[in-house]
């Protein structure tokens, strides 16, 4: 799983997710539970959306050509792939 694009907040991460599943790309919204943690946690960046990784590139072509707030990755994000953290 990649991240493809990191939301201003919940609503944001949910239009991204449609539009990517609009046009036949799986996408999964993480991090909104934290919302819970606001005003103990830094308020920005953790609610992200994210693709496998079949899927990366043709979701951040769709992500490039939307006018969105937040920031649309630049380039597939290896360094958070699922399979690193889920060792630690």
């Amino acid at each position: 799983m990649h991240r493809v694009y990191q939301a201003q907040n919940p609503i944001d991460a949910h239009l991204v997710k449609h539009a990517l599943e609009a046009e036949g790309i799986p996408a999964f919204v993480l991090g909104e539970a934290l919302m819970g943690g606001v005003g103990e946690l830094l308020a920005d960046g953790f609610i992200e959306v994210r693709v496998p990784d079949a899927f990366c590139n043709q979701a951040l072509a769709l992500l490039r050509e939307l006018p969105l707030t937040g920031r649309i990755e630049a380039e597939a994000d290896t360094a958070t792939d699922a399979s690193e953290w889920l060792k630690a």
